[in-house]
């Protein structure tokens, strides 16, 4: 959208592309409209659902409702190549202010700063830090893999507090033989109760063997941590925006995190270029309103 309106920019990323990113992948429809595109359009793999088999507190049933899965590798790969915008591999250390100018790390500088460099974003700690230290009630702290495998259920799973734990585990099969098992919980409710997130994960792993999903798989999950929506934060200071998990966007209810990223980036472009205020209020706290108008 910068590039767009004929705005000057850059990205600094510390990792070239493509590159793994943990996720489950799962992105709504929503998400294709941000984008100004339809799910046909989009040129990478894509798995389409028409339900999810959920389990809550341990009842089962099934949720009809039209979702999508990608593989974050492609799609981020594919987002960055469609916004034809330079990409400059640098892992940004410091960065000050100086006059009308951020300079960072003595090699490049701009007027305006966009920081969504997630949950532990350079931008967000040298600008924002103050007001986001002593956020910790919303943690969620998570562990996932994907690989390939020959799957034997082609249904996206979801297990919600299950055996007590505050959060959620799934099973998202993908087009092409891959699947992404993975789980996320409440850091802070772990903490309290002694227990560790990797107690969970070895539960997971015994249950997704038991049930037929997986079985003869040597995991190698990655960690990754990122914050749910909690109560307003400042999203902009004066030429600085935050975006995405930067920020702390991940629904309350799913830990749904691509499309509020993607709409905050939106949001955050659409401030700067028409010099307007930087408002996060359109977008959704919560992913199961969406899921519910999705059935119909």
């Amino acid at each position: 959208m910068l590039r767009k309106s004929g705005v000057n920019c850059v990205i600094l990323d510390k990792a070239n592309f493509p590159r793994q990113k943990p996720c489950a992948g799962w992105i709504t429809p929503e998400v294709f409209k941000a984008l100004q595109i339809s799910p046909e359009e989009y040129p990478k793999s894509l798995t389409r659902f028409s339900s999810f088999q959920v389990s809550l507190f341990g009842f089962s049933f099934r949720f009809p409702t039209k979702q999508y899965a990608v593989r974050r590798w492609e799609f981020d790969t594919w987002l960055l190549e469609r916004s034809d915008v330079e990409i400059i591999k640098h892992q940004v250390d410091h960065i000050t202010r100086q006059d009308d100018l951020f300079i960072i790390d003595g090699a490049y500088s701009g007027k305006v700063l966009v920081g969504a460099g997630g949950t532990h974003c350079p931008v967000q700690r040298t600008f924002f830090d103050r007001q986001f230290s002593s956020r910790k009630s919303g943690l969620i702290i998570a562990r996932e893999e994907e690989f390939t495998y020959s799957i034997v259920d082609d249904r996206c799973h979801l297990w919600f507090f299950e055996n007590g734990f505050p959060g959620y585990s799934w099973y998202v099969p993908k087009t092409g033989g891959y699947i992404n098992v993975g789980i996320g919980g409440n850091s802070k409710k772990l903490k309290a109760r002694g227990e560790t997130l990797k107690q969970y994960w070895d539960r997971l792993v015994a249950k997704l063997s038991e049930s037929g999903l997986v079985n003869d798989h040597e995991y190698n999950p990655l960690g990754y941590a990122y914050f749910l929506r909690q109560q307003s934060k400042k999203a902009d200071l004066e030429n600085v925006y935050l975006a995405g998990d930067a920020l702390g966007l991940a629904t309350r209810d799913m830990g749904e995190g691509i499309r509020p990223a993607i709409m905050s980036g939106l949001l955050a472009a659409k401030a700067i270029i028409a010099r307007e205020k930087y408002t996060l209020e359109s977008i959704p706290k919560f992913s199961f309103p969406s899921l519910l108008r999705q059935r119909k």
